[in-house]
């Protein structure tokens, strides 16, 4: 069933997995994926699908029990904190790597105010509008700048000018007091219902079966098709593949065309239907058509993960312009493509 409701005293070993993976980010999660045995990924994947928001007790909890274990091993001599700071900054864009580190803390403490991190702006400004502007100033100077400038445009614009002005002189401060204004703040939090993390996990794990192996990927959709079928078929919906591209109208898919490299569109031709090879020949100059046709023709023997590689890529092109504004990527009957 999807929407699960997520706590602390509940969370199966599975599902810890999958609230670790989702925060981890796409690219982590595929590579983590590949090393994994098919019966683990079935189970994650499933509770991937089925969570839409991670609330922060639940992720601290979550974080906090990784690093124990691996700093506890005696036979992995390295530094749990370090080890999160990298994987993270190599996986996470850096406003989001913040925010995690909001959250489980830069050594794995607590800090100040990490509930507020995932706190939607509204119910934000609900708690601290009627603190005094020193102490929202000094509220907004723990959060992520991306949250404190939300938070800061939904106030008036005599308290804007106001608390600006005191984050800029805010020098140093207590902590004494810090930790208590938080400890004050958590228990407003705790009386609206608490923070969470929203998630799409349909969307996120339809992302990263894209980048897996077809086996891996039809694999994880048939199991959770037995548990759910309504909730395999989102999954299914939101999956972008390489043939998917034929709905592209042409003036869009040109622009696809203009920024894949001719080596990697000749491998991912090498399984494609004749529609879609038609319709990149058709997309193409006569010349460029004429040479792809005859570079496909010397081409030898390659490895299927090779031609599925090079289609992954071809999709990510096509979804980079998309988030760019250029073309635009939709799926079923009823989408058009502008």
């Amino acid at each position: 069933m999807a929407n699960v409701k997520l706590t602390t005293d509940k969370l199966t070993g599975p599902q810890k997995a999958a609230i670790f993976l989702l925060t981890m980010g796409e690219e982590f999660t595929t590579t983590f994926f590949k090393k994994l045995d098919e019966k683990n990924i079935k189970k994650i994947g499933q509770y991937m699908s089925e969570i839409n928001h991670i609330p922060s007790g639940v992720l601290n909890s979550v974080m906090e029990e990784f690093l124990t274990n691996i700093q506890g091993d005696g036979d992995i001599m390295i530094s749990g904190g370090d080890f999160l700071k990298e994987v993270v900054n190599k996986t996470l864009d850096k406003e989001t790597a913040r925010e995690v580190f909001k959250v489980i803390g830069e050594e794995g403490t607590s800090v100040p105010f990490s509930d507020l991190a995932y706190m939607s702006s509204e119910n934000l400004v609900s708690i601290i509008q009627g603190e005094h502007p020193q102490t929202i100033a000094l509220v907004l100077s723990y959060l992520p700048h991306e949250k404190a400038a939300e938070v800061l445009k939904l106030l008036s614009d005599e308290l804007k000018t106001d608390i600006a002005l005191r984050i800029v002189k805010i020098g140093q401060v207590d902590m004494d007091v810090v930790n208590e204004l938080d400890k004050v703040i958590k228990k407003e939090i705790s009386k609206i219902g608490g923070s969470t993390k929203k998630f799409d996990g349909i969307e996120i794990l339809a992302n990263i079966l894209n980048a897996v192996d077809g086996n891996t990927e039809e694999s994880v959709l048939s199991h959770i098709e037995e548990e759910d079928d309504s909730l395999a078929e989102m999954v299914r919906q939101k999956m972008f593949v390489f043939e998917d591209l034929l709905q592209v109208e042409d003036r869009n898919f040109r622009d696809i065309l203009q920024n894949v490299d001719n080596q990697m569109l000749i491998k991912a031709l090498k399984t494609s239907s004749e529609e879609m090879k038609n319709k990149i020949f058709s997309n193409l100059s006569e010349r460029a058509s004429e040479m792809l046709k005859e570079d496909m023709e010397v081409m030898g023997p390659i490895k299927l993960r090779e031609v599925e590689d090079a289609q992954q890529e071809i999709i990510k092109t096509a979804k980079r312009l998309e988030s760019e504004g250029k073309i635009v990527l939709a799926k079923g009957g009823d989408d058009v493509f502008v």
